[in-house]
């Protein structure tokens, strides 16, 4: 029976609790006018109060007007409570951004929002039922999903002035329909539920019924499916969040991950670290953002290419330079560009971008730097040292090969890309002479290891760049 099954979901999962003030959306079809019955006859019992609200979206003319006026003469015959409004959404929907399905349960999402608020609400009740939850996931899964996307609806969860709940998850809709015919409730019915042209009308007509005469319960299957996954979810979401946060910077302008560091996560973890970094820049999770897009990415991290980039939705760019990978909407500006600075024994100069060099000499006991390093003889270079950009004619003697390279070539053998030319830090003595492009070369000034009286320049990034 429906009210038992409901009653004992309603309990696990702690879905009311009494002194609740239940707010039920009613659009009049057999689910929300049977949960609206359910809850309103069992109110004192709970002892809590039920109050009803119903949006005519206008998609239907008098048809859609005809369902308020008949969901507000069923609240009035029973004494609930009823807020109905009728809204041209059409019109409305114009003025918003995103699809059609996003644009309309946004409007609906708002106006019951703004009901529980009048009514000071402490739950939303919706009457989603196990066959929707059985649904929604094959259709998750089928679109690609990952991670705790792959979840269902949930039970419940954070709303307007309390929380959105769904009583009616545990049971199906066979049974919902009996529901109403047992207790002569005469539901409307929308016509667009029966159209194929819908993925879940599909799902619902050609798969579920398959599904049911293999397990006429598989949408408890289901529904315990998406509550284990939540939960495991949650608890590798925050083992992966503390991993994460020690390998990846968010400076605002972009967001950068040492690749050395997150490859020595597990490797579920590094799934669910390419999830959370897209979650936190997308901010609302674009539809065509599927688990390829992950793999896509992590494509890029295991690669032995040192230079990659990839396009993701919605503008989103995934650019690998050798150890570091940047995540950016738009053009990557690392550094301003360009750029200058001194840097004397025993000062530590920080650039814009998160770059970090410390001069000292081997003999102090200055900080020590984590990071890259090149050794000097104070006797072949001419101090002040300089940090800055490169310039057109560049040339460096590198360390093990013959005469002087272009830096210009340089930056084109090792494949770096364009836009990350202009700002990369190139260190070079007061005579111009070039000892260092940290990431890429070392010139023949870097004596190799520490000797005595030595120079040492350190260099780290909280985001770019290796060593070499």
């Amino acid at each position: 029976m429906l009210e038992h099954t409901t009653k004992e979901f309603i309990h696990d999962h702690g879905l009311i609790e009494e002194g609740d003030r239940i707010v039920v959306a009613v659009s009049g079809g057999p689910d929300s006018l049977a949960l609206l019955h359910f809850l309103d006859a069992n109110r004192n019992e709970w002892g809590v109060e039920v109050i009803a609200a119903h949006l005519d979206h206008m998609f239907r003319g008098e048809e859609s007007y005809q369902e308020l006026l008949f969901v507000e003469g069923f609240c009035r015959s029973r004494h609930i409570p009823f807020y109905g409004e009728r809204m041209d959404v059409s019109t409305e929907m114009e003025k918003m951004n995103g699809s059609l399905q996003e644009k309309a349960r946004h409007i609906r999402y708002e106006f019951l929002g703004n009901v529980m608020e009048d009514v000071s609400a402490t739950k939303l009740a919706l009457g989603h039922h196990g066959d929707d939850q059985v649904e929604t996931i094959l259709m998750k899964m089928t679109r690609g999903a990952s991670g705790a996307g792959r979840a269902g609806i949930p039970f419940k969860r954070p709303f307007s002035t309390g929380e959105i709940i769904r009583p009616f998850l545990s049971i199906t809709k066979k049974e919902i329909e009996g529901y109403c015919e047992r207790y002569d409730l005469s539901p409307r019915r929308d016509p667009s539920n029966q159209k194929e042209d819908y993925t879940r009308n599909r799902f619902r007509k050609k798969v579920l019924p398959f599904l049911k005469n293999e397990n006429p319960h598989v949408h408890l299957q289901f529904q315990r499916f998406s509550e284990e996954l939540e939960e495991d979810e949650a608890f590798l979401e925050e083992l992966t969040r503390n991993k994460l946060n020690k390998v990846w910077n968010n400076t605002g302008d972009f967001s950068s991950l040492n690749i050395e560091g997150f490859l020595a996560m597990a490797q579920p973890l590094q799934r669910r670290g390419i999830n959370l970094i897209l979650n936190y820049l997308y901010k609302l999770r674009p539809s065509s953002l599927s688990s390829i897009h992950i793999y896509d990415v992590l494509g890029i991290l295991k690669g032995k290419t040192p230079n990659a980039s990839l396009d993701l939705p919605k503008g989103l760019k995934v650019t690998r330079a050798y150890h570091t990978c940047y995540f950016h909407f738009g053009e990557l500006a690392l550094t301003e560009s360009p750029y200058c600075y001194g840097i004397q024994v025993n000062e530590t100069l920080e650039l814009k971008g998160g770059y970090q060099f410390r001069l000292h000499c081997s003999s102090s006991l200055a900080e020590d730097l984590t990071g890259d390093r090149i050794y000097l003889d104070p006797d072949e270079v001419t101090l002040p040292l300089y940090v800055r950009t490169r310039k057109s004619g560049d040339r460096m003697k590198v360390k093990g090969l013959e005469g002087s390279k272009k830096l210009k070539t340089l930056f084109i053998d090792e494949k770096v890309p364009v836009h990350l030319r202009d700002g990369w830090p190139i260190v070079v003595d007061a005579d111009n002479h070039i000892l260092w492009v940290p990431g890429m070369k070392k010139s023949i000034y870097d004596l190799g290891e520490e000797q005595e009286n030595s120079l040492v320049l350190q260099f780290k990034s909280n985001h770019l760049l290796g060593g070499s």
